[in-house]
């Protein structure tokens, strides 16, 4: 799938977007001077690869009155690229609108009827799996359109939102650990 094409997923879309992220490590290239700032323990600061997701994506959706959610699968302890990911990236895209959520597990389990890779699921109809590699990587996105995976897709997204926790709840539960600057 292009770039392009994907892109305009986020813009064509009619109603709803939800992801299902199930990595704890995303080596995503426009983050990388950031996580190694949020690593040495400094404040956050400018956040180029983020703002541009609030003010290209979750502004302009939220104000046609689209919605935009994620659950993200999140292994306790904690990785460091997760704690990063909350408090430098949900705690900002939450502010703007997005509904993130978290479904803690222990480490090394997993839901048993959630699927352990990532999609986004568009109007509940258009389905698009996400490969990384094992490094966290993106590799590919490819559209699925076999009607039963679409239908399995809005399976697991009902079960992940009923199970999971929203972002702030869990970040209250958490805040030791995401070390958010005051």
């Amino acid at each position: 799938m292009a770039d392009d094409e994907f892109n305009r997923l986020f813009t064509d879309f009619k109603f709803t977007a939800y992801r299902l992220e199930a990595l704890q490590r995303y080596d995503v290239t426009y983050e990388q001077d950031e996580f190694s700032r949020f690593l040495a323990g400094e404040a956050r600061g400018e956040f180029p690869g983020i703002a541009e997701w609030i003010d290209g994506t979750v502004t302009k959706a939220v104000a046609a009155g689209k919605s935009l959610s994620r659950v993200h699968v999140v292994e306790l302890p904690m990785s460091d690229y997760v704690r990063f990911e909350c408090a430098w990236a949900y705690e900002h895209t939450v502010e703007a609108g997005e509904d993130v959520r978290i479904l803690p597990v222990r480490r090394g389990e997993w839901p048993a009827e959630l699927p352990h890779y990532d999609y986004w699921l568009f109007d509940s109809s258009q389905l698009v799996a996400m490969y990384y590699e094992e490094d966290g990587s993106f590799s590919s996105a490819e559209i699925i359109d076999d009607p039963r995976r679409v239908v399995e897709a809005n399976h697991w997204r009902d079960v992940a939102q009923a199970s999971a926790v929203p972002y702030r709840e869990f970040a209250r539960t958490h805040q030791d650990r995401l070390r958010v600057p005051a």
